[in-house]
């Protein structure tokens, strides 16, 4: 009676019977064991000096008998009731799950496997673990078996396996890449657990990941915007014109910064309400945010609000940028791009704007298109304000993946509609950066800008369209050509196999950012930039009522001088052993 209750009474301050023991681990049965033998060791004293037993030692084995009987039946108890009630219980649930190989069985995997075993929340049921440790090979883990890497192709096809999740802490991009692309091969869809970015759940808890689009890049997503350059931006109010991909992220980040105002301008007020909607739901009233729905082409509109909030700093970026629909309506990429950004230049200039940076793109250099060469007459017009007491600037940059009217979410929807995938041309190569990346470098270089400069971005290598259409199918669990089709579909009027952004060091002015350049161009007079002006208005006059716009793209080569038609640069391309 003495054992039973000094047992029974240590487990109860031991809170050994407020487990779940369905879920119980091995802390929960350790800590039951201890204080089992701490109960044993207090009853023992007590009945040695209460009782005239002949020893000590006999006391002493008299009671851990006791105490180890009462032990293995409740242990053997709590491991029956988990192994077959507990179970029993899932199994039901357990087959409406997906089946997930774990990569890697170590300590994280190893984790991973538990958390998905043991939680009613999870839709995932771990098969089994793969490993290139040649000792775990072959044996078992948390009753998982554990199958070498190189036999995995095999041993999957037997297995109610779905998804695969790679489960290794400390992989950089590219190792991460190597591993999604040979586990996509499987046919199974591939997800990242305790990857190297942070990717902690609300309570703290790592979780598993989709794939994103920054991890087609094949290198490491940088973030650049450090507390010098927030500094410059709080307690300023700055202006964004423009709210598709990179507008609104220049607005998440500007907020981010703290500024004395947010001024928003866009023409589309859809764009316009979610960026306010979601900087309202982030920052409450602690962000001083103002809407205005305005076209850059309205000059009295435009001057109203510059009269009415005095921005500090004007980020530009609005544009038409679609190629082959500006192809076809020349005359309103001339509109918006060349003489709406014309408003904006002159209305800075006249309310005493301290900063003015303007998002251009690559396909600003040797244009073959309408957008591109619109784009390169904007940054003349930038460039020439190299006397005026507001700092010009422009930012050139390549393709931003996931933005409006990109290829990935063309690709995206048609794998999900069965394919096929389409591409212009398979040879075709392009400059990517994610959309943070990209708002992030414009936001350093607009806080490095001083008189006129032509910031370039460096975006790393170029990559093949191809090569990412076939990645993207296969980070959705599909295989290249066989599950979805790719098909080439010709280039689009004024698109080239390849863009240039000048990224060669000896060609540029470094600065303090190594993603950050300066082109050696040398600005055109403000009077050069006017006369070439005046010949494009003359030829939108000229065009006034008729869909034809030949007269206009003329007028647009030669103010353009480096515009050329894509078929030659094309057939030069085509020639290069790059292709």
């Amino acid at each position: 009676g003495i054992y039973l209750v000094f047992l029974f009474g240590a487990r109860l301050i031991a809170r050994v019977y407020q487990n779940v023991w369905r879920f119980a681990n091995h802390k929960n049965y350790l800590a039951m064991v201890i204080s089992d033998v701490v109960s044993t060791l207090c009853a023992v004293v007590v009945i040695y000096f209460t009782n005239a037993n002949p020893t000590f030692l006999f006391t002493l084995c008299q009671g851990f008998v006791v105490a180890a009987s009462f032990n293995i039946l409740t242990l053997t108890s709590r491991f029956v009731y988990q192994t077959f009630f507990g179970e029993m219980a899932s199994v039901a649930v357990d087959n409406n799950k997906i089946g997930v190989a774990i990569v890697g069985a170590g300590k994280t995997g190893v984790s991973l496997a538990q958390e998905l075993m043991t939680s009613d929340r999870s839709h995932y049921r771990p098969v089994c673990f793969i490993d290139i440790d040649n000792e775990k090979a072959g044996n078992r883990v948390l009753g998982l078996r554990v199958y070498p890497e190189d036999e995995i192709r095999q041993s999957l096809k037997k297995l109610p396996v779905q998804e695969i999740f790679i489960a290794l802490p400390n992989l950089n991009a590219s190792e991460a890449f190597k591993l999604v692309e040979f586990y996509s091969s499987t046919g199974c869809k591939v997800k990242l657990y305790d990857f190297s970015v942070n990717n902690m759940s609300e309570n703290g808890q790592k979780k598993v990941r989709e794939i994103r689009l920054e991890d087609l890049l094949f290198r490491e997503s940088v973030s650049v915007v450090n507390d010098k350059t927030a500094a410059f931006y709080a307690g300023r109010t700055v202006m964004v014109t423009g709210c598709g991909s990179i507008g609104s992220e220049l607005c998440r980040q500007i907020a981010a910064c703290r500024p004395m105002q947010l001024v928003i301008v866009d023409i589309y007020e859809n764009n316009a309400y979610d960026i306010e909607q979601e900087l309202i739901r982030l920052y409450g009233d602690s962000l001083n945010l103002a809407v205005e729905i305005a076209s850059v082409r309205d000059r009295a509109r435009m001057e109203a609000i510059f009269d009415a909030y005095r921005p500090e700093i004007v980020f530009h970026a609005a544009a038409h940028k679609h190629v082959p629909l500006m192809e076809h309506s020349c005359c309103e990429a001339i509109k918006n791009n060349v003489f709406g950004t014309l408003n904006v230049v002159e209305l800075s200039e006249k309310y005493k704007v301290n900063k003015f940076i303007m998002i251009s793109t690559d396909k600003a250099v040797n244009p073959t298109n309408v957008m591109g060469a619109t784009k390169r007459l904007c940054e003349m017009i930038v460039q020439s304000r190299y006397d005026s007491e507001t700092t010009f600037s422009a930012v050139r940059f390549g393709n931003v993946l996931g933005s409006n009217g990109s290829v990935i979410p063309l690709f995206r929807s048609q794998i999900a509609a069965g394919g096929p995938v389409t591409i212009t041309d398979k040879r075709i190569i392009r400059y990517f950066m994610t959309i943070p990346e990209a708002s992030q470098l414009v936001m350093q270089a607009g806080a490095m800008a001083k008189r006129g400069e032509l910031f370039v971005l460096n975006m790393g290598n170029p990559v093949k369209i191809l090569d990412l259409a076939e990645n993207l199918i296969r980070l959705s669990g599909y295989t290249p050509y066989v599950d979805i089709d790719i098909k080439e579909v010709g280039l689009r009027p004024g698109e080239k196999l390849y863009e240039e952004l000048l990224i060669r060091t000896e060609e540029l002015h470094k600065t303090d950012s190594d993603r950050i350049f300066i082109e050696k161009d040398r600005p055109l007079e403000r009077k050069q930039v006017e006369e070439k002006l005046n010949i494009l208005s003359d030829a939108l006059d000229k065009t006034v009522g008729q869909i034809e716009q030949k007269a206009v793209v003329e007028a647009l080569k030669q103010v353009v001088p480096t515009y050329v038609d894509p078929e030659t640069v094309n057939a030069q391309a085509a020639e290069n052993a790059e292709f």
